[in-house]
């Protein structure tokens, strides 16, 4: 059986600019400050890791923001479900297809591993009818760093199966550095989607065992995802 954990901000939906206002009016709340916000780059950094960046670089020291980590998720979790507006949002190519075929497989275990608060995630999927596909998953309510999530998702997958997996036989999806790191440090293989802010070759320089350019192209080469 493969374990196949997938990432979602640039894997498989975009939502444009969306969450960036609301970071920014959680974090003010917390600080008054909110940091560079417009120009931070998210791409592959968990929620925490994205709060702590930009508020130590507004000068906010860091044990600060974690100790504030709590009020300034619910706050932003608020504003995310109140304001996220699927007409604002983008399904990625080969997306629902690819997760109904594995879905229906009997050798194929869905999860996710993102740096969303889990609650995120869920707001994020359910706006595009995807929170059905996934029935666990590790998160940025889990860890600062993505590199601390695949053990939690490899152990919440045993419980779910009831049976352990090897690294070798789980897979990770994702369209960042980040995604292709976490996976590289625990010997995990790492399938790279050229859909989010990162071009193909660097994900090829990071490391990623596979890089297609879309989910469209991975669902030619669905092998990948059997042992």
């Amino acid at each position: 059986m493969r374990l196949v954990l997938l990432d979602i901000d640039g894997t498989l939906l975009d939502c444009g600019r969306q969450s960036r206002p609301f970071f920014g009016e959680a974090m003010r709340d917390a600080f008054g400050v909110t940091g560079d916000v417009d120009n931070y780059d998210f791409a592959g950094r968990t929620d925490p890791g994205i709060a702590i960046g930009l508020l130590t670089a507004a000068g906010v020291p860091r044990e600060e923001v974690i100790a504030a980590l709590p009020r300034i998720r619910e706050s932003y979790l608020a504003r995310l479900e109140a304001g996220l507006d699927p007409a604002g949002m983008r399904l990625l190519p080969g997306v629902r297809p690819l997760l109904t075929r594995l879905s229906t497989r009997g050798d194929v275990l869905l999860g996710l591993l993102t740096g969303n608060w889990e609650a995120g995630a869920r707001i994020k999927l359910s706006r595009l009818g995807l929170d059905g596909f996934f029935r666990f998953g590790a998160y940025g309510s889990d860890g600062i760093e993505r590199e601390e999530l695949p053990p939690v998702a490899l152990a919440r997958a045993e419980r779910l199966a009831g049976r352990p997996f090897a690294p070798e036989e789980a897979l990770i999806v994702g369209d960042s550095r980040f995604d292709v790191a976490c996976a590289r440090a625990h010997g995990i293989p790492s399938l790279a989607v050229a859909t989010g802010h990162t071009p193909a070759e660097a994900l090829r320089e990071a490391g990623a065992d596979w890089v297609v350019a879309d989910l469209v192209a991975a669902g030619e080469v669905v092998d990948l995802f059997t042992v």
